[in-house]
């Protein structure tokens, strides 16, 4: 799959922590820097939850490096750093993101917004599209939600942890 190596939005040219800001596949060679980046962008997840055994926060090298196997993982690059990525596979025409994650100094710059666009035009070809969030997790829901997603249902993750599944139809 291709996915363009050009810059994005011009409000990140303005942000003043880059000049450029570029979403391209990720490799297993990423593996770490994304994982690292993972467990530093679900500690405020973690917090509002008062939860630290979310997968995100406890999956492994190993484990993600096996992820790339089954699905197509972006970054977002600056300055050659990884300050973003999202993951998604396709089952039966409905694409399955998960783990949008954006570094927490970069956060609401718009970078999420542009994953997601990549990853939706990523997987083309779907007829649908499902994520879920944190049901705490008010901004990741009003993002969803701005960029055409809808809640389906609530499921528990733990005693403490509340998902909601969200659905975007093409």
């Amino acid at each position: 799959m291709v996915v363009a190596n050009e810059p994005i939005d011009d409000l990140l040219i303005s942000c003043g922590k880059c000049q450029d800001i570029f979403i391209v596949p990720a490799s297993p060679d990423d593996a770490g820097e994304i994982l690292e980046l993972q467990k530093k962008a679900y500690q405020s997840e973690a917090k509002l939850n008062d939860d630290w055994t979310l997968p995100p926060l406890t999956q492994t090298l190993p484990e993600i490096i096996s992820e790339f196997e089954t699905k197509v993982f972006l970054k977002a690059v600056c300055t050659n750093k990884i300050i973003g990525s999202v993951r998604a596979t396709l089952d039966s025409g409905t694409c399955q993101v998960g783990r949008l994650i954006v570094h927490p100094d970069y956060q609401g710059k718009g970078i999420g917004t542009s994953l997601m666009s990549r990853i939706e035009a990523t997987f083309s070809q779907a007829k649908r599209f499902e994520l879920f969030t944190g049901t705490n997790s008010i901004n990741n829901i009003h993002l969803y939600q701005r960029l055409g997603y809808r809640e389906l249902c609530e499921e528990d993750l733990s005693p403490r942890v509340r998902l909601v599944f969200m659905e975007k139809l093409r």
